[in-house]
């Protein structure tokens, strides 16, 4: 139910922001917080929308710093990294690259990476799995549903903000009942009105 909810304030905020930017011309930005986890869609400075995310885990750290959005892509893929399966499908290598061999019977599939908003080469926001701590290669995934919303909104050129230090996580089980707590609360319907200007 919170999650049907949830989508149904996500889609109303997608119609809105359509409509508010035709009506009044606004500018949004993003903000992203390793620190926190998670991502901000800002319209003329106000926060419109907070989404969890996983970002770049050590090794793979999401850079800080300003950026702008470079490319936007619906249906983008990773170039490098996915997972190796059989010819039933069944995932053989889950955390694969192209650069793998792989054995008899099995092909590469590149990681899918929906509403793709680039920011430097090779980073970007995009729908994909929150296991509740960082675990990416360097983008910052975030549900698909705000995913969408955030891709809807923004423009090449749009400002990205990235902000704080990655967490080290030592117990990700307990990162994980948190997130998911997070992602299936239905945001507050009162910032709704403020981009009517009621």
């Amino acid at each position: 139910m919170a999650t049907g909810i949830r989508g149904f304030w996500c889609l109303a905020v997608v119609l809105i922001l359509g409509f508010s930017t035709r009506c009044a011309g606004g500018s949004y930005s993003i903000r992203v917080d390793l620190s926190e986890q998670r991502a901000y869609l800002l319209q003329n400075g106000h926060i419109i929308l907070q989404s969890p995310i996983s970002s770049g885990r050590y090794g793979h750290l999401t850079p800080a710093g300003r950026y702008h959005v470079l490319v936007k892509d619906l249906n983008h893929v990773s170039s490098i990294y996915g997972r190796i399966i059989n010819q039933a499908g069944e995932t053989v290598v889950l955390d694969a690259n192209s650069g793998m061999r792989t054995p008899r019977g099995t092909h590469f599939v590149n990681a899918p990476m929906h509403y793709f908003m680039e920011f430097r080469p090779g980073f970007g926001l995009h729908a994909g799995y929150l296991p509740g701590y960082p675990a990416s290669h360097g983008c910052v995934r975030m549900p698909e549903q705000d995913a969408i919303t955030f891709f809807r909104a923004v423009s090449v050129g749009t400002p990205v903000t990235i902000v704080g230090t990655t967490p080290r996580i030592r117990h990700p089980q307990t990162q994980v009942v948190q997130a998911r707590s997070v992602q299936t609360s239905p945001p507050k319907p009162k910032f709704l009105f403020g981009l009517f200007r009621f």
